[in-house]
């Protein structure tokens, strides 16, 4: 994700920005920090007994993870990043995220954060399953 704001239009600073920290290094410090915050949240709520029965393969935790992702995608870019720019009187992104005109780019960046989020969220899913000595099945078994 971070990286699709970098490359994009270079928008680290203005991540960064939304933290008091409006340089590069910032935007880069705070999305992490916020990533590797979301990552201990994840586990905190599947750990809990009511989800920790319903996680049990390596496959159901990155569904889980997946469908987190998504959830942090919509509330992050859907509310509070307009909370916040509206709150540091911005109207608009620096610059457009890509150079391409009108609805394409605009849906050229949708696509981009969708995927970034789910992608964050099947390493998130796996590695939550790697932590918790999760095993995938075995897809074939051997007559030995």
């Amino acid at each position: 994700m971070g990286v699709v704001f970098h490359a994009g239009a270079n928008l680290m600073p203005f991540v960064g920005a939304l933290y008091g920290w409006p340089t590069v290094v910032g935007g880069w410090v705070v999305h992490l920090v916020n990533s590797a915050v979301a990552g201990l949240v994840f586990a905190v709520i599947v750990s809990r007994p009511v989800f920790h029965s319903q996680i049990e393969s390596v496959g159901e935790s990155v569904a889980a993870g997946v469908g987190f992702a998504a959830a942090i995608g919509l509330l992050s870019t859907g509310f509070l990043l307009p909370v916040s720019m509206s709150a540091l009187e911005v109207q608009s992104f620096p610059e457009p995220l890509v150079p391409l005109p009108g609805m394409l780019g605009s849906f050229l960046v949708v696509a981009s954060v969708g995927v970034a989020h789910l992608v964050y969220g099947l390493l998130l899913g796996w590695t939550y399953a790697a932590a918790r000595g999760r095993k995938a099945p075995d897809s074939v078994t051997s007559e030995a």
